[in-house]
């Protein structure tokens, strides 16, 4: 009995000091495990961590959607980004054959979407840095820069004015400045004006929007308030800039509808505040007006995600849906007869229109 007792005894301690060193071992691998991960990557690591995570992007981008309108927005948003990549002689060149007028003064070119008028943070490729090489292109190795008349948001698409030299620039900037330019713009927009024709008439100014991103923005500054019921007259704001639209529905449903606009004065991004602010009809794709406490993707409703077949996830990708469809020059000369400048719809505006069931209206 003493002897098994013993057994016992000594197969428990050798037993027990299997189980403590089984134990040691395995918080000796912790510890090591620990230490490693605590240990900074080498350069190398880093490099294979970065590559591995842009092999997946890509593959993600490469994915194709289904359904052909989100092929579409995928389309844009990569034609975007490569506009900001393509090199200035290659973009000069699909400048040049969209040509819409060229005469010994103007050259009137279709500005494509996405492409920003002018230079800045971030801004690899822009119409300003590409004038030398159009004008070379166009009038020989020895041609003087050709010279903006006028500008359009990045986002926006259609007729665009240069001029060959800085006189006949100064000629047509004039006429902008005095109103003597035919402006008109085609626009979709979210929400059917109550008045299918009408004009606005109120100031904007420029405003700093407070919250979690500061940023300014564009609004509307009225002369008028209503007060217990009347229309109250206000003093204008020294700040505030005269901005007069007129506009007519040209299609509508019971969503959305297709806007002629025409621009009487010409403040920045008078018509995008207008629709948003005046009309409560932001414009299709307007990511900043939509709404005025934020910068965040524009809001729509299941019924137009659905006709676009677009995912809510995916709408901060649409495209802003406001195209210059016409400029009317009047004559630069004795010579010359006014010019009519109209250019077509970008393709994405018009498969937006079908899917939204608007109807681009017969010419006259």
């Amino acid at each position: 009995m003493a002897a098994s007792a013993r057994s016992v005894l000594s197969l428990s301690a050798w037993d027990t000091g299997r189980i403590w060193g089984r134990h040691s071992v395995l918080v000796a691998k912790c510890l090591c495990s620990a230490t490693a991960a605590a240990q900074p990557l080498s350069a190398q690591q880093l490099a294979e961590n970065l590559r591995a995570k842009k092999q997946e992007q890509k593959a993600k981008e490469r994915e194709v959607p289904r359904d052909p309108v989100q092929r579409r927005v995928q389309e844009l948003k990569r034609y975007t980004q490569q506009l900001q990549n393509v090199h200035p002689n290659v973009l000069s060149k699909a400048l040049k054959r969209g040509i819409l007028h060229q005469d010994k003064n103007l050259v009137v070119i279709n500005k494509p979407y996405g492409l920003p008028v002018h230079g800045g943070p971030g801004v690899k490729s822009c119409i300003t840095d590409i004038l030398p090489i159009l004008a070379k292109m166009l009038y020989g190795d020895k041609a003087e820069p050709l010279h903006l008349c006028h500008r359009l948001d990045k986002e926006t698409t259609g007729v665009m004015v240069l001029a060959r030299d800085k006189e006949m620039a100064y000629q047509v900037q004039e006429l902008f400045k005095t109103r003597q330019v035919a402006k008109k713009y085609w626009a979709i927009c979210v929400g059917v004006p109550v008045h299918s024709a009408g004009m606005i008439d109120i100031p904007i100014i420029e405003k700093e929007v407070q919250g979690q991103q500061k940023h300014h923005k564009m609004t509307l500054a009225p002369n008028y308030r209503m007060e217990n019921g009347k229309t109250m007259k206000v003093r204008p704001n020294r700040h505030a800039h005269v901005a007069v639209t007129q506009y007519q529905v040209l299609s509508s449903t019971l969503s959305c509808a297709l806007l002629e606009l025409q621009p009487i004065t010409g403040v920045k991004h008078q018509l995008r505040v207008h629709l948003a602010f005046g009309l409560g009809c932001p414009v299709l794709g307007d990511h900043k007006y939509s709404d005025w406490n934020k910068l965040a993707p524009q809001k729509l409703s299941v019924g137009i995600l659905k006709k676009l077949g677009l995912e809510k996830t995916k709408t901060r990708y649409l495209p802003l849906h406001l195209h210059a469809q016409q400029l009317i020059l009047p004559s630069l000369s004795s010579e010359n007869q006014e010019l009519n400048l109209v250019c077509k719809l970008p393709k994405f505006f018009v498969h937006s229109l079908s899917h939204l069931r608007l109807e681009i209206p017969e010419k006259d």
